[in-house]
């Protein structure tokens, strides 16, 4: 992952996640303005993946910190059967993918269909969780969960999402999100947030959670076991005509007791035919106008681990 400095870097690829650490981050950006600014800027940022992906071996001195993440090779893209669905995205000249200008409230139609989806993608995830040990390569992973979705008749929602090579997302350590599957080894004592979004019937299920690898230092145990809380904390607040900043009001609050930072350059979002659309949800105790509302779907965001929220 390459150092960014952006100052107009209010979001990645995704805009979806949040991370609460002490560690040294690789993704360094400016600080976030308006709910509305990261809105636009997830609009406008979808180059950053090919930012990311083609200076990956600019990073600075990784020797001189032997536990510093390293990126790996990249293998080519994986195919997917040409009876399987596509997103709107894919395929498409368009290089900014569409997004809702308001929230999407699904019918009873769209109720069942993001309830498939989500079923799917919890599946995956928890697969995906079961490779997690020391020599495995996240590629490796990245080539079981793709075939997992396919062979349930689903597209992996990364793959070509604004130039995204792979089918699933793999932030290793010190990468706060939207890790790149290489031929990097995951090793003892790593953590690895694995980021499942599937299409199935027309609709995203989104999902993501923290595995840990091997013997893992207590630090790591810690940011892994309050992250949860924080989202925990978050989800148990959720009803409709609850105003969405309650949301990060929760997680910061919580946060704040062990003394881990937020971090505001990712945000959750909404999410059914739409991969990424209204509401934007920020994870740090803000000022932002909106109130949840009935069958509706988001994601509330942590790197370690995230769920789409459904009424």
């Amino acid at each position: 992952m390459a150092s960014l400095s952006s100052p107009s870097l209010l979001s990645s690829f995704l805009g979806d996640r949040l991370a609460l650490s002490t560690r040294p981050l690789l993704l360094r950006s400016a600080v976030p303005g308006s709910r509305r600014l990261a809105y636009q800027a997830t609009r406008t940022l979808c180059n950053l993946v090919d930012i990311l992906f083609n200076r990956r071996n600019q990073d600075d001195a990784p020797e001189n910190n032997p536990r510093r993440l390293r990126p790996g090779k990249v293998s080519p893209r994986l195919s997917v059967p040409n009876h399987i669905q596509r997103p709107p995205y894919v395929n498409s000249r368009q290089q900014r993918p569409g997004m809702n200008n308001g929230p999407e409230i699904h019918d009873e139609n769209g109720i069942e269909c993001m309830r498939a989806s989500g079923k799917l993608a919890a599946q995956v995830l928890k697969f995906a969780g079961t490779l997690v040990k020391p020599g495995i390569t996240t590629d490796e992973i990245d080539k079981a969960v793709h075939q997992m979705i396919i062979d349930n008749g689903a597209y992996p929602s990364p793959l070509g999402y604004c130039g995204y090579p792979k089918s699933v997302c793999t932030s290793v350590n010190e990468c706060i999100c939207h890790g790149i599957p290489d031929s990097r080894p995951l090793e003892d004592g790593d953590i690895i947030n694995i980021d499942v979004t599937v299409y199935l019937n027309g609709y995203h299920g989104d999902t993501s959670a923290t595995f840990l690898c091997g013997d893992v230092d207590d630090e790591a145990k810690k940011l892994v076991k309050v992250t949860r809380e924080c989202l925990d904390k978050a989800i148990s607040i959720c009803s409709p005509g609850v105003e969405i900043k309650q949301i990060g009001r929760t997680i910061q609050d919580h946060a704040d007791k062990f003394k881990f930072g937020v971090v505001r350059q990712f945000v959750g979002h909404g999410v059914g035919k739409v991969f990424h659309a209204e509401p934007v949800v920020l994870h740090f105790r803000n000022n932002e106008w909106g109130r949840m509302m009935l069958n509706q779907t988001f994601t509330i965001g942590t790197p370690f681990h995230s769920l789409p929220v459904f009424y």
